[in-house]
């Protein structure tokens, strides 16, 4: 078995692994190597064409696919190694990972590695969803593929069950597929996207939003007949005929390579434990992108990919790594909060200069508190994630309205150097 070796090793191909490496290269990084089990880089975007990427990071707005050959084009250009159709499968020791492709199995060891290996739905299975087992049945992932990549027909009446972000990027495949949608169900009391995607829902496609309900069965022998559901208030039950189900949001990390290296890991975010400086439990091993919150926005993970390559740059030049990081945690309220952990004495903000939380229920008029065991290091009124972008031309309400579950939150890092070493944890409060 040959063994390479590579000044930086990144695993995963989508946003931030292409970013992380155009910027490793422009820093004068030698050798770069991007790894990708599929045939195409370029990632999630690929197959989600529709309008949408690159506001954020290139200040452009592209389609999916647009956007993931620009990022893998310019990655090319930058001298990075791009390989597809190849898998890490397992760790040789520190830093050395086994793989295996067309060409064989190997192994790669590098002076630093970047795990950008993005998330994944829940499907049907790992929700537990009961009835029978027919065809038409999805994630929103493979419906993109399905209709984007291989050009199939889904069918011709669907539900899509969940109605955050990423549910509306399904309704617009389903739209592109001649799919009729006979509604967007889900268990919140509402939609949890922004305004203006919900009006599209609402004026262009008609369709209607059922919040308090909960899918309990799924009908129909060779393809599904309906879905059942159950309002939650009420306990009853009710069936909305279908053949084409799409099973959206619900997020988990593919942090199958960062559990087999016994990294800490989250429990929020259930991937591994980062500082601002992105960096993990093992030394030289980093980690950005979708493995730390599922599921930001493409432009977001990017951002982090080119965040990332200035402390792997100081890694390589000598650094010393993280000792003893004071933990960042959230209350009850704190569904996850991105980074999770702090160096006492380092100043690097981290990616867009915030932090980021998600919520486990809507919240009215909330302020945020941040603490570190007396000491109230921060406090305020938090922002709207992708709204930011557009401050200047939207009203306070919007932007500092109601806290949304699946929805992003941004907490300003400015009180980072407060932070001390032996103080506890630092404490993330919701008021409301």
């Amino acid at each position: 078995m040959t063994t390479e070796h590579a000044d930086v090793l990144v695993v995963g191909g989508g946003p931030s692994g292409l970013a992380a490496s155009i910027e490793l290269r422009k820093l004068g990084v030698g050798r770069v190597i991007v790894l990708d089990r599929e045939p195409v880089m370029g990632g999630i975007p690929r197959h989600s064409d529709h309008l949408g990427y690159g506001m954020m990071d290139l200040k452009r707005v592209f389609t999916g696919p647009r956007y993931a050959r620009w990022y893998t084009r310019h990655a090319a250009e930058s001298g990075a190694e791009l390989r597809t159709e190849t898998s890490v499968v397992g760790w040789a020791g520190e830093r050395t990972v086994e793989v295996t492709s067309a060409a064989g199995a190997g192994r790669i060891e590098a002076n630093a590695i970047i795990l950008a290996t993005g998330c994944r739905e829940r499907p049907r299975s790992a929700r537990l969803v009961p009835g029978t087992r027919p065809a038409g049945v999805f994630t929103t992932g493979s419906l993109q593929q399905f209709v984007h990549l291989h050009g199939h027909k889904v069918g011709k009446r669907a539900v899509v069950v969940g109605a955050e972000h990423v549910a509306f990027s399904a309704l617009l495949t389903l739209e592109h597929a001649g799919t009729r949608i006979a509604a967007v169900v889900t268990e919140q009391p509402r939609h949890q996207s922004y305004p203006p995607f919900v009006l599209v829902t609402a004026t262009r496609l008609r369709v209607p939003v059922l919040g308090g309900l909960k899918v309990t069965g799924i009908l129909g022998r060779e393809r599904v007949e309906a879905v059942e559901v159950t309002d939650l208030a009420t306990g009853t039950t009710k069936q909305i005929a279908c053949d084409t189900v799409v099973f959206s949001g619900d997020w988990i990390p593919d942090h199958e390579l960062a559990r087999i290296a016994e990294l800490e890991m989250d429990a929020g975010t259930k991937g591994p434990s980062v500082d601002a400086a992105l960096r993990t439990s093992a030394a030289g091993v980093f980690a950005v992108g979708n493995l730390l919150h599922g599921a930001e926005t493409s432009d977001v993970a990017a951002l982090e990919g080119r965040h990332v390559a200035g402390p792997v740059q100081a890694w390589l030049g000598g650094k010393s790594w993280r000792e003893d990081p004071v933990p960042v945690l959230g209350d009850e309220a704190v569904s996850w909060i991105a980074p999770n952990a702090l160096q006492p004495g380092e100043s690097l903000l981290p990616t867009s200069g915030h932090f980021t939380i998600r919520v486990r229920r809507f919240i009215n008029g909330a302020r945020l508190e941040v603490r570190q065991a007396d000491t109230v290091l921060w406090e305020g009124r938090p922002t709207s994630g992708m709204l930011d972008s557009f401050a200047p031309f939207l009203p306070d309400a919007l932007l500092h309205g109601v806290l949304v579950p699946g929805r992003p939150v941004h907490i300003p890092a400015t009180w980072i150097g407060k932070v001390q070493a032996g103080a506890g944890p630092v404490t993330v409060h919701i008021k409301s």
